[in-house]
C-alpha cells in the first residue's frame, strides 16, 4: 500500500496542506520529510494516527481537540496508489472501500526503553491488532518489552510444539540471525567491535528479564547498550515481531535517526528500508539527519519532502524535491555553516566516491565532496557559485571542454576519460614501480583499445546524447565531435586515444594485478597530484 496524495485541512499546524506524490513514475518505498524542529513533520504522522483510529479503536474517534486548528473540524483525505481513498472529517468518516485495520503502523520518537523493568510477562496484549500502541503520537511508546515477551513466547512455542522442528539451530536462524545480520550491516562486522545478540530470558524471582549481547570478548546486558544501539535493536525487534501482521501497510517512524552518528544513520535507514519494510509497504520518516538525506538522495525508491520555512497558515502543496542540488542537505548542514567551517577553501564536488582519493592529495585550500553522478556535479557548479565541480571527461572533445569552461567557470573536467585513467596511466604506474615493464603495459592498453574500438564507436553518439552539460542551451556542441573522437581512437599513440578510452570499466588489468595496487596508493603519487592540480587551476 502506497500513499499517492495526502490532503489536510484545519489539522494541527496546517490550514490547507497537500502532499502530492502522484507525479512519481513508481510509488516511493521511502518518503523522507526534512525540516527544522517545529516545522510540522510530526503533525503529518498525527494525521496517519488520527485517520487510523477509526479502524483501530472507536474509543479514540471523537477526540478531535488534539488535532483541530483554531477549533475548526479537521479534515484528512488520503489517496492511495490502488485508486482508493480514505477520508475523515471531525468525528465523522466515510465508509472505507477496503479493510484499513492494519493500513497504518507507527512509532513515535518517544520509544526507547532505557532498561528492562517488568517482572512479569503481560498476557493481555493483542500484538496482531497493535493493541498496545500509545493513544497519541506525543505519548510514550512502551511496546519494546511486549515485543521482547512475544519473542520469548514464539521461541518457547517452537520448542514445545511437537509439530515443528525445534532444532536449536533452526530457532536461532529464525529469531536471532535476522537481527544479528542486520546489526552487522548497521554497526559493522569488525570482530572486536561488532554488536551481537546472544541470549535472552524471562523475568524470574521478581527480577526483570534479561537480554544479553556480545562485543568482542565482552558480554553485557541490554541496559548497558548505548542509546543508538538501543534505538537500532528496538526497531529491529519491533519489526521482526510485527511486520508479518502489517504487510499492506503505511509504516511511519518519527526520528528514526535518534542518537546515531552520520554513518550509522545512513546504514540504519538503508537496512530498514531495504530489508525490514515488506515489499508492498511504504515507510515515512522525519529527520534532520545528514545520513538519511544522503540515502534518500541516492535511492531510486525514495523521495524527499521539505517542510522548512513554510507558512502553514497559508495553503501549501509539497512535491518531492529534485535530488540533483545540494540544497537538500541544508537542513542538516546549513550552507552558511559549511562555508564558515571551510572558510578560505574551495569546495569541489566530484563523482561518486572519488572524493576519498582526491582528498588524499592534501591540496591546500581545496576540499572534495562526493555526489551521486556527473549530472549533480554539473548542476551544482552551474547553479551554486559557492561550489566548484570536477567531473570525468567521457566523450567530450577538447573544443567542448573549452566552451564549457567559458560558460561554467566553476566546472573542471578531467583531461582523460575517467578518474581511473589517471590511476592506471603508465607514468603513474612507473613512478610506483620503476622496474615494471611499462612498454609491455602500454602495448596491452593499445591492444585492448583496438579490440574494443568498433564496439565503442557503435555507442558513441548515444552516449553523448545523454550528457546534461552538452544539453545546456548555452553550450554549443562540437559539430565535428564524433569525427574527432573516431580519429583519436584509430590512433595507437597513447596520448591521442587515451583521453577517450575507458580505463574504468573496459580495461582488464591482468598485467598489473600482481602489483597489488589500491586506489589509495595510486592516488598519492607525485605524478597523480601534478596531473590533477593542473586541472584544478
Amino acid at each position: 500500500m502506497f500513499i499517492s496524495k495526502l490532503e489536510l485541512k484545519n489539522f494541527k499546524r496546517f490550514t490547507d496542506l497537500t502532499i502530492d506524490l502522484s507525479g512519481e513514475k513508481t510509488p516511493p518505498k521511502l518518503v523522507l520529510m526534512i525540516g527544522a524542529n517545529g516545522s510540522g513533520k510530526s503533525s503529518v504522522f498525527d494525521s496517519f494516527e488520527w485517520i487510523s483510529q477509526v479502524a483501530k479503536d472507536q474509543g479514540f474517534a471523537n477526540d478531535t481537540g488534539y488535532y483541530n486548528k483554531n477549533r475548526h473540524p479537521p479534515l484528512a483525505t488520503f489517496s492511495f496508489s490502488n485508486g482508493k481513498s480514505l477520508q475523515r472529517h471531525g468525528s465523522n468518516h466515510e465508509p472505507s472501500e477496503f479493510p484499513i485495520e492494519r493500513l497504518f503502523y507507527g512509532r513515535s520518537a518517544l520509544r526507547i526503553t532505557p532498561r528492562l523493568k517488568r517482572t512479569a510477562v503481560s498476557t493481555n496484549v493483542s500484538i496482531s491488532r497493535d493493541g498496545d500502541r500509545p493513544r497519541f503520537f506525543i505519548d510514550y511508546d512502551d511496546r519494546f518489552e511486549n515485543d521482547f515477551f512475544e519473542l520469548i513466547n514464539r521461541v518457547l512455542t517452537a520448542v514445545l510444539n511437537e509439530q515443528e522442528n525445534s532444532d536449536t539451530k533452526l530457532i536461532r536462524e529464525r529469531y536471532l540471525a535476522p537481527i544479528n545480520e542486520a546489526l552487522k550491516r548497521i554497526f559493522g562486522d569488525n570482530s572486536a567491535t561488532a554488536l551481537s545478540l546472544k541470549s535472552f530470558s524471562l523475568p524470574a524471582n521478581g527480577q526483570p528479564g534479561k537480554i544479553e549481547f556480545s562485543k568482542g570478548e565482552s558480554i553485557f546486558l541490554y541496559d548497558l547498550l548505548s542509546s543508538g544501539e538501543k534505538e537500532s535493536f528496538g526497531i529491529l525487534l519491533n519489526l521482526l515481531i510485527r511486520k508479518e501482521y502489517f504487510s499492506e501497510t503505511i509504516y511511519f517512524i518519527d526520528e528514526l535517526d535518534v542518537h546515531l552518528n552520520t554513518m550509522l544513520q545512513y546504514s540504519l535507514i538503508k537496512e530498514i528500508t531495504e530489508n525490514w519494510i515488506p515489499a508492498n509497504c511504504q515507510l515515512w520518516t522525519a529527520s534532520h539527519s545528514l545520513g538519511f538525506i544522503q540515502y534518500a538522495q541516492e535511492s531510486k525508491e525514495a523521495v524527499i519532502l521539505d517542510f522548512d520555512q513554510l507558512d502553514f497558515d497559508q495553503p501549501q502543496t509539497l512535491t518531492p524535491l529534485p535530488k540533483e542540488v545540494l540544497e537538500i542537505y541544508e537542513v542538516a548542514v546549513p550552507r552558511v555553516l559549511m562555508l564558515k567551517v571551510f572558510q578560505g577553501k574551495q569546495i569541489f564536488l566530484c563523482e561518486n566516491k572519488n572524493d576519498e582519493y582526491y582528498n588524499l592529495l592534501g591540496l591546500d585550500e581545496k576540499i572534495f565532496v562526493g555526489v551521486q553522478d556527473k549530472r549533480q556535479v554539473y548542476l551544482n557548479a552551474k547553479n551554486n557559485p559557492s561550489y566548484f565541480g570536477l567531473m570525468d571527461r567521457d566523450y567530450l572533445t577538447g573544443t567542448e571542454i573549452s566552451k564549457i569552461r567559458q560558460q561554467l567557470p566553476n566546472l573542471r573536467i578531467l583531461e582523460y576519460y575517467a578518474f581511473e585513467n589517471y590511476l592506471y596511466h603508465p607514468e603513474n604506474i612507473a613512478e610506483l614501480f620503476p622496474a615494471f615493464d611499462i612498454a609491455n603495459y602500454q602495448a596491452d592498453i593499445v591492444r585492448q583499445k583496438n579490440e574494443q574500438r568498433d564496439y565503442i564507436l557503435t555507442g558513441l553518439e548515444l552516449a553523448r546524447r545523454g550528457y546534461s552539460v552538452l544539453n545546456d542551451e548555452n553550450i554549443e556542441r562540437d559539430k565535428n565531435g564524433i569525427e574527432t573522437i573516431v580519429t583519436a581512437l584509430q590512433s595507437d599513440e597513447i596520448e591521442k586515444f587515451y583521453p577517450y578510452f575507458d580505463m574504468k570499466s573496459r580495461f582488464k588489468r591482468q598485467l598489473v594485478g600482481s602489483l597489488k595496487l589500491t586506489s589509495a596508493k595510486l592516488a598519492q603519487t607525485n605524478w597523480f597530484k601534478s596531473a590533477i592540480s593542473k586541472i584544478l587551476e
